[in-house]
């Protein structure tokens, strides 16, 4: 699979191929941010396994920098994937994905199911 634009129940997505380069930090988000930005997509979506492992771990910042530069720029973030692992080791981490998927920035979902589910309109 290669990154690829769609659209989503209005939304336009860009969805990211699993072989690419780690979201790990800073300069990752500016990259992601830029191919969004030309591909007019307000909504990227990666899979969980591009995420680089300090992404995972709180403490590192990663995840911050990241969701920040995405919200700075207006662009909404969807990691798409089994996290289970990470979350079985971290309290935090569980906060912070419950916490994030209660808003409209950042998701984590497990399958492109929940996404659609999530970008349906309500009523």
């Amino acid at each position: 699979m290669t990154t690829a634009l769609v659209t989503l129940h209005d939304t336009r997505v860009l969805r990211c191929a699993p072989d690419g380069p780690a979201l790990d930090g800073e300069r990752a988000a500016l990259d992601l941010i830029g191919d969004a930005m030309g591909h007019d997509a307000g909504l990227v979506v990666i899979p969980a396994e591009r995420c680089g492992e300090e992404f995972f771990r709180l403490r590192s910042g990663v995840a911050g920098e990241v969701v920040q530069k995405f919200a700075n720029y207006r662009i909404r973030l969807a990691v798409v994937g089994d996290i289970s692992g990470h979350l079985a080791e971290s309290s935090a981490l569980r906060d912070f994905v419950r916490e994030s998927n209660q808003g409209r920035q950042l998701w984590f979902v497990a399958d492109d199911g929940e996404l659609d589910t999530r970008l349906r309109p309500t009523g």
